[in-house]
Parts: C-alpha cells; sequence; structure tokens
C-alpha cells in the first residue's frame, strides 16, 4: 500500500506544479482553457527588403478574460514578445491598440478583451536573400478574470520569401485602424496641482467635441486609475482633472500617453507638463484619490528579528500537528510505527523512517514557498495554501485518498494491481516510501494555518529569498519534529502492543479518516465549481473505486478479474470525459447570509462603512481552509458573539478566498499575511485595524466588539 501511496503523492506534488501555466513546443498555435495565441504575418508583396511586413501575435480570449496593456493600470503584467530573427532582420516595437477600461472592485485596469492582435513591423535589410524566412517568438501574457494566470507560448513561423502572405490581411487592418493615431495639430499641456493633474489638449478632430474622453498614460503609478476623471470642453479645447497616484514616485516633463472616447481608436499625445511637480499629496487633499485604510497594526511578532520569525515558524509547525486536516497522514504514520514495533532493528528502522519524512516534509515546503515566491515576483496574486485552489488538484487529492481508504478498509490490494517490482519496492525502499509521505503531509497541510503561522508566513514572503526559504524550511521542522523525537525514543517501541489481529483491525480503522478526507475535498471542490462539479467527482470515485476492486481485490480469480477489470477501465474513461470539462466550471455566487448578517467582501464596503461611523468585522476565509470552517461553525456561529455584533452595528463581510482573487490577494499582502484565515476588526477613527488570533474564541470577539467605541 504505501509504495503506491508514496508514487500517488508524488504525482499529487507534481500536479501542483504544474497547474499553474500555460507552455507549448513551437507551432502556430498555443491553446490554454483561457485563450486561443497566434503567431500570424502579413507580407502581401513577400519578403523583400523596403515591403510592407507584419508579425504580429493574436489572442482569442474567452468571455469575461482579458490580458493587458503596456500600462496595465493598478495591476496586472504587459505581454512581452521576445523575438528570434535571422541576423540583419529585425523586428519593431508593439504597436499597441487602444485599451479598454477594465474595472475590478476598486481597482482600474487597461487592458483587452475578445479578439486582440499586437502586431509589429518587420524588416528585412537590403540584398536579404532567401527561399524563406524562419521566425521564432517566445510569448509571455497575464490573462486574468476572478483569477489570474501566467501563461507563456513558444512559436514558430516560416515564410516564404516570394509568394505573398496574405491571409490575415484584414486582421492587421482591424488592428491598425484601433492604433492610436498621432495628430499633428495636437497639442497637450499639463499643470500639477496638490493631489491632480490639470489636462488641456487642443487640436483634437471636430467630430469629437462634446464626446467623453478617457485619458490613459503610459507611465504606470502616476494617476489614480481608478478616480474620477473631471473633463469637459471649451469650445475646441478639451480639459480635465485628473487626480494623482498618492504613491507616486515619478516626476515626469513629458507623459505619453491615449486620449480615447468610448468604442473608437484614440489620439497618441506627448503631455508636456509646464509646472514643477511637488510632492504626493497628503490624505484628505480635495481632489485626490481616497486614501487607503491604514494597514493593521501588527500583533508583536510581526515586526520581530528574522530569529524570532524563524522561532515562530518553528513553534507554529510543531501546532500543525493538531490541525484536523494533518490527522489523516499522521494515522498512516502511528500505523507505520506498529508495524515497525515488532522487527529485530526497529530503533534503527524507525529513526531512519523519521529522518526520511523530514527530509521530505521540510523539502516540500521549501519547494511549495520557492514556487510560491517565484509566482508573486512575476506578478501572481497568491498566498499560502495556492495549489488548492485549482479544482484539478482538489479532485487528484480525493482521487488519492479515496484509493488509501479502500486499500486500508480491505477493498483491494495493490500488489495485486502492480507488478511485483513495484510491489515489493516498500520492502527495498522503506526510507523513500517515508520521505514521500511526508510529500504527503505537506500537500494536505499547506491549506492549513496554525496559531503563530500567519505572521511569520506574512512576514516570510517579504524577506529576501534566502531568508524567507530558511522560514518556510523552518516551519517544516517544526511540523515533522514531533514525529521525528518520537523516532528517535527508544522506549517507545517497545511500549507498543504486540502484534496480533488487533493490527488487522487498526488498519481498518484508519480508513474513516482517509473517506472523512474525501467528504471534505468533495465539499471543497463543491464551492469551487458547484453542484455539478462535486457530483461530477463523486462518479468519478465510484468508478475509480469500481476499477480498484475489479482490478485488486484478492477475492476474484483471474478470469473474473480481467472481465470486471475491462468493463471498469471502460467505466473509468467516460467517468473521466464526464467529469474533467465540469470540474472547470466556476461556482455561481452565492448569497452568504440576509442583508443584515455576512455580505461579500470589498475595500469601498469597507470604507463606506467606516465613513457612516459603523465598525467592520472581516472573515478572510477559503472552503479548502478547515481552520476557517472550525471557526465559522463555533466562535462565528455562538448567538452571544451574534447579538453582540448586532448591538454593536457591526458589519460582517466574509473574504472568501477559494478561488484565486487578486483584491483578496493584496489586501492579504498589505496587512502582512500571506494565507487563512485571518480576522479583522475595523473600528471608526481608530489608527489602525486589529487583527484577532486564526483560532478564535468567542471570548477574544466578545472583548473586541465590547471595546468598540458606543456612538
Amino acid at each position: 500500500m504505501k509504495t503506491t501511496l508514496a508514487g500517488l503523492a508524488l504525482f499529487v506534488a507534481l500536479a501542483a506544479l504544474a497547474g499553474t501555466g500555460a507552455h507549448a513546443s513551437p507551432g502556430a498555435v498555443v491553446t490554454t482553457p483561457q485563450v486561443r495565441a497566434e503567431l500570424v504575418a502579413h507580407a502581401p508583396e513577400g519578403v523583400q527588403a523596403g515591403k510592407p511586413m507584419w508579425l504580429g501575435l493574436k489572442i482569442e480570449h474567452q468571455p469575461h478574460w482579458h490580458t493587458y496593456w503596456k500600462n496595465p493600470g493598478d495591476s496586472g503584467l504587459p505581454t512581452t514578445l521576445n523575438w528570434q530573427l535571422p541576423a540583419g532582420v529585425a523586428a519593431g516595437p508593439i504597436e499597441w491598440p487602444t485599451p479598454l477600461r477594465l474595472p475590478i472592485g476598486p481597482l482600474m485596469n487597461f487592458g483587452y478583451e475578445g479578439t486582440l492582435l499586437l502586431p509589429v513591423a518587420l524588416a528585412v535589410p537590403a540584398g536579404w536573400k532567401g527561399e524563406a524566412l524562419d521566425i521564432k517568438l517566445q510569448a509571455t501574457w497575464l490573462v486574468c478574470k476572478d483569477v489570474c494566470i501566467p501563461e507563456n507560448g513558444d512559436f514558430a513561423l516560416r515564410l516564404p520569401a516570394q509568394a505573398a502572405t496574405a491571409g490575415h490581411g484584414a486582421l492587421f487592418e482591424a488592428a491598425r485602424a484601433a492604433t492610436p493615431q498621432t495628430l499633428a495639430a495636437a497639442q497637450a499641456t499639463a499643470t500639477v496641482e496638490p493631489g491632480a493633474l490639470l489636462l488641456r489638449v487642443a487640436g483634437l478632430p471636430a467630430a469629437w467635441q462634446g464626446r467623453e474622453l478617457r485619458f490613459f498614460p503610459e507611465t504606470s503609478g502616476l494617476i489614480a486609475n481608478a478616480g474620477l476623471q473631471q473633463g469637459r470642453w471649451q469650445g475646441a479645447e478639451w480639459t480635465a482633472r485628473v487626480p494623482l497616484d498618492e504613491q507616486r514616485t515619478d516626476a515626469p516633463n513629458a507623459i505619453p500617453a491615449v486620449l480615447a472616447g468610448d468604442g473608437a481608436a484614440g489620439v497618441q499625445l506627448q503631455v508636456a507638463v509646464t509646472t514643477p511637480w511637488p510632492a504626493a499629496a497628503a490624505p484628505g487633499t480635495p481632489g485626490a484619490a481616497p486614501a487607503p485604510a491604514a494597514a493593521p497594526a501588527p500583533p508583536p511578532q510581526a515586526d520581530a528579528s528574522l530569529a524570532l520569525s524563524l522561532g515562530l515558524a518553528l513553534l507554529g509547525g510543531m501546532l500543525l500537528n493538531l490541525m484536523p486536516c494533518v490527522f489523516p497522514v499522521l494515522s498512516l504514520k502511528v500505523l507505520g510505527f506498529a508495524a515497525h514495533a515488532a522487527e529485530p532493528d526497529a530503533r534503527r528502522r524507525l529513526l531512519a523512517g523519521g529522518i526520511a519524512y523530514t527530509v521530505g516534509v521540510v523539502l516540500s515546503f521549501v519547494t511549495l514557498a520557492a514556487l510560491l515566491l517565484a509566482l508573486r515576483a512575476g506578478g501572481e496574486q497568491l498566498g499560502w495554501g495556492f495549489q488548492l485552489q485549482q479544482p484539478a488538484v482538489v479532485a487528484v487529492l480525493a482521487a488519492l485518498f479515496t484509493l488509501i481508504g479502500l486499500n486500508l478498509a480491505g477493498v483491494f490490494e495493490f500488489s495485486s494491481v502492480l507488478p511485483s517490482a513495484w510491489a515489493s519496492a516498500r520492502a527495498r525502499h522503506p526510507v523513500v516510501d517515508s520521505a514521500l509521505t511526508g510529500v504527503l503531509a505537506v500537500a494536505v497541510a499547506s491549506p492549513c494555518t496554525a496559531p503563530f503561522m500567519g505572521a511569520s508566513l506574512g512576514a516570510a514572503v517579504t524577506l529576501p529569498t534566502a531568508q524567507a526559504l530558511a522560514v518556510f524550511a523552518a516551519l517544516g521542522l517544526g511540523m515533522a519534529l514531533p514525529y521525528l523525537a518520537a523516532s528517535a525514543w527508544p522506549a517507545l517501541a517497545r511500549r507498543l502492543p504486540r502484534p496480533g489481529v488487533w493490527m488487522a483491525h487498526f488498519k481498518s480503522l484508519m480508513a474513516f479518516p482517509m473517506f472523512a478526507t474525501v467528504v471534505w475535498l468533495v465539499w471543497v471542490l463543491g464551492q469551487q465549481s458547484g453542484i455539478d462539479g462535486a457530483a461530477a467527482l463523486l462518479g468519478l470515485l465510484v468508478a475509480l473505486a469500481f476499477a480498484a476492486w475489479a482490478l485488486g481485490s484478492p477475492a476474484l480469480g483471474p478470469r473474473a478479474r480481467a472481465g470486471f477489470g475491462a468493463t471498469a477501465l471502460a467505466l473509468l474513461a467516460v467517468a473521466l470525459f464526464w467529469a474533467v470539462p465540469t470540474l472547470r466550471h466556476e461556482a455561481q455566487a452565492q448569497v452568504t447570509g440576509a442583508a443584515d448578517e455576512w455580505q461579500p467582501w470589498s475595500a469601498e464596503r469597507v470604507s463606506q462603512a467606516l465613513a457612516e461611523g459603523r465598525p467592520v468585522f472581516v472573515d478572510f476565509t477559503a472552503a479548502w481552509c478547515v481552520t476557517c470552517q472550525f471557526n465559522k461553525r463555533t466562535a462565528l456561529a455562538d448567538r452571544q458573539v451574534k447579538a453582540d455584533f448586532a448591538a454593536a452595528r457591526v458589519l460582517l463581510l466574509r473574504a472568501d478566498w477559494t478561488r484565486r482573487d487578486a483584491a483578496i490577494s493584496a489586501e492579504l499582502a498589505r496587512m502582512g499575511r500571506s494565507g487563512v484565515p485571518v480576522y479583522v476588526f475595523h473600528a471608526p477613527g481608530a489608527p489602525a485595524p486589529v487583527l484577532l488570533s486564526e483560532i478564535l474564541s468567542t471570548d477574544e470577539l466578545r472583548r473586541t466588539v465590547a471595546a468598540l467605541p458606543r456612538t
């Protein structure tokens, strides 16, 4: 059983790493669930010096998905194109089409939906000769909807030198029509006021007069992108007051920008700044963008030194063993203790297994942390436990724990399914088996956040990479430490009961924590993909269980196994064909409570409530966070706590992070956290919000509410 468990655990870890992006071997097209990207060309007179030639990346977005302009706005990353061309052949810069405004909660991004072409001009040197021009492109893009996914592709295209390439001529013509035009008569100036930029633009087309226009600066971090642009026409001149970003650092003398109306190509401008730049506007200045809420007052350990952060991570890792999500894997280790206790060299085997388990846990934590830090550095808004935001990973874990539970219950034996060489691998490599059990432990433990973990993980993602990885390694060491200490304790093996019938009963008993974990994982996937997704997973698990019994039951003879096995594999294939597309669907938004109870979180709701003098309590949660669900059904469901909330007129907001949400990720990072649960109280007039413990108590909640100022 353990050998296949180890192999499946390794597969789960690889699946978690593989579900974060898209890549294609060289070709003209890359297709992902979010976009279809294609390298296209337009050379109507063939490949010759001085003749018009264009290359372009065509991106067809799925509905509601988008990619970004050169200035992505408040979040996002622009698409990048890296060309590999023959010597002397040159590709120009991207000629960006006029962008759209893409509001996301309190943020405003700039980008594209639908079908997009990013064209570049291609030039070949005089005297170039060849039968064909070979082009290679490495492109990267960030595609977002409710979540953001970094994707990339390698493209290759061969253009014949003498023949015309004009199949996409209409597409390139449409792209040129959507590209901002340069008008010789257009003149733009700006003066800087406290908190705002006052624009004046003359020489615009007469047909534009009276239309509502939007200002898109190519310099990021300069204006408050979501702020109100107050524009008006004075005869043929357009003026606008644009709020500045309070966090801006640039003070340019000229601002390249695009001015556009809704649904039309824009005009390319060079805005000359005619006044000096003052310091950034102070919060509250008229016309300035609203100041963000103050960062919460961190608990004492948030500002601790690296040594203290390491100590807190070690302690948090030890407490992680008390979280419900870790129980199933620990039950396997207890079973392993009992199995080794009767062996003549029990102490040596237990110690070797303990060390290997520790290595597996620590390396898995460091690997997940390195992936998390790399994706965050690439612009992805992720936090701890991010792999369980992928329905595919949740489904694979559910299948894994179903197989483990069926094996423990005696439904099938791995030795009947696998080749004899594989089936005996555990006996030959028990140390590897223990290490991969550590990998599995991290796969199911990472969604949990134990006490002391929140601050240490939040601090870790802001530290230099080497120090951050050291904090995560300390967390893994803390989680493995109790088992390592028990493995090194000689008296432990002597205190375990002698082998007997009880071990068979104990093995069967251990199947039930596995099945309980499957129930939790099905519920998590139901939150992500809806009731249809949960039903699809359940159907898939039934087919998997039938296949395991048909192929591995010791009670079946060879002929029965062959007949049932063929039927089971066919049924499993049908179940996969039905389930996989369903698992990709997103659950429809659900009402979280009555109007006076829980409501969806947004930064705007918090600001509005505080402006009205109303306190706010925010529950940052996720369906895959077991600690979150425990708190939701205990302290947060307490009748006295609810009565206190109602008496103090506390607005209850829930930030659901079950699927990736860039706004929630950014808010967690601002509070120095990278995972859930997080509980925050905002009080009107308070200098900063208050962070509560990860494991809530009714006393803590009632004390916090009682301390709120009464109005």
